[in-house]
């Protein structure tokens, strides 16, 4: 068992959005690994890295996406920094991986000024800059289909997506 596509890409790119969107289209079951992440600990992504630091946030995700991946068959949404674990990787190696793609400037604008997004605070726009630089060779390494989001809707997003998942079947 797998799931029918996992989402990945940087904070802003649309994952959650699309994904959801997606999974509606084809009437299969959607996970955010974020939430599921969330529900686990019983605090926000926010307060776990205030609280117990960016490691064993890590360590939470990872055994997050590993129960993910091994139980869904629909369309899950990883975090933006996921792929960062080796392990993870490897466990989407068998997976069809969508990367989302954005730039800096679109992610900054969609994310905003957060707490919900601890790594993103200050100046987001640089942060983001420096956040896809280290992890667009993670999102390469892994990703079946590559869509730009940048200024786009998403609904034209889900339609690229839904398509391309239908005839890949």
């Amino acid at each position: 068992m797998a799931p029918r596509a996992i989402f990945v890409g940087a904070p802003g790119s649309g994952k959650s959005t699309v994904g959801r969107r997606v999974a509606e289209r084809l009437n299969v079951p959607f996970l955010d690994t974020d939430q599921a992440i969330e529900a686990r600990a019983g605090m926000s992504v926010a307060d776990i890295f205030i609280n117990q630091g960016e490691p064993e946030f890590r360590a939470l995700e990872e055994s997050v996406v590993a129960e993910a991946i091994a139980t869904s068959t629909g369309i899950v949404s990883l975090g933006g920094g996921a792929l960062l674990s080796d392990a993870t990787r490897n466990l989407v190696r068998d997976c069809t991986v969508i990367w989302l793609q954005v730039t800096a400037g679109d992610a900054a604008s969609r994310v905003g000024m957060t707490g919900s997004r601890p790594l993103l605070l200050g100046n987001v726009r640089g942060t983001m800059m420096k956040l896809l630089e280290e992890r667009t060779p993670l999102y390469e390494e892994v990703a079946d289909l590559v869509v730009d989001t940048s200024g786009r809707p998403v609904r034209a997003i889900a339609d690229d997506v839904t398509s391309w998942l239908e005839n890949a079947a």
